[in-house]
């Protein structure tokens, strides 16, 4: 009777101890690549954002004039930074009055701002419809397009994608939201989704890629 025991109780130890071995090593390095992965992919995420300043914005307008003289390069690239710090605090001065902590990121070929601001500058819970009621008083948004030279001496900041906090814009509001940005009168040729921008005119194109604005002046 006592063998029996010892050996039921040996048995036991055993299925303890494969149990605890399959849960180490089916289990515990999931896990540890799940949460690998999370903090690899929300560093990258946050990596390209970067802040509007002034001094960016020096720059930017420094490289911009630079393709006005004659002897000057024939294209100039812009940071992220420096290009939205110069398009959105010099040249079109679209950011709604009550944004703080304004940054910006390349992603493929487009630029995105984003910005704490009132919910009040997009015409309230009224304007924004059922959106209103899901946001607070003040949250953030998140523009994301690319910048289309339309003529000499006007561009276009043109607008695909908005999110207000977690929330992203459909479409069809993307127009309604814009147009509580846009200042002063409508400026012909401008789309729907698009915030003008009055360029130099010796700007011709510009370009979106490799983590860089590229802009190219008119060769005559």
């Amino acid at each position: 009777m006592n063998g029996f025991l010892r050996r039921i109780g040996c048995l036991v130890i055993i299925i303890l101890i494969c149990v605890a071995a399959w849960y180490w090593y089916a289990r515990v390095p999931a896990s540890k690549s799940t949460t690998t992965t999370t903090v690899e992919t929300a560093t990258s995420t946050n990596s390209g954002w970067q802040p509007l300043t002034a001094a960016d914005a020096d720059r930017g307008r420094a490289a911009v004039q630079s393709l006005g003289s004659q002897s000057g390069p024939v294209f100039a690239n812009l940071t992220a930074a420096e290009a939205a710090s110069y398009i959105f605090t010099v040249l079109a001065k679209q950011l709604p009055p009550s944004a703080q902590n304004a940054q910006a990121a390349i992603v493929g070929d487009r630029l995105y701002v984003r910005s704490d601001v009132e919910l009040k500058d997009f015409g309230g819970s009224k304007a924004l419809g059922p959106l209103g009621m899901l946001l607070g008083d003040r949250d953030s948004v998140r523009l994301g397009g690319t910048i289309n030279m339309l003529k000499p001496g006007l561009g276009e900041f043109l607008v695909q994608e908005v999110k207000l906090g977690k929330l992203d814009v459909p479409n069809a509001l993307i127009p309604r939201i814009l147009s509580q940005m846009k200042k002063g009168k409508p400026v012909e040729g401008i789309s729907q989704n698009g915030l003008p921008m009055v360029m130099p005119s010796y700007i011709s194109d510009v370009r979106i890629a490799n983590g860089k604005i590229t802009l190219y002046k008119s060769v005559r």
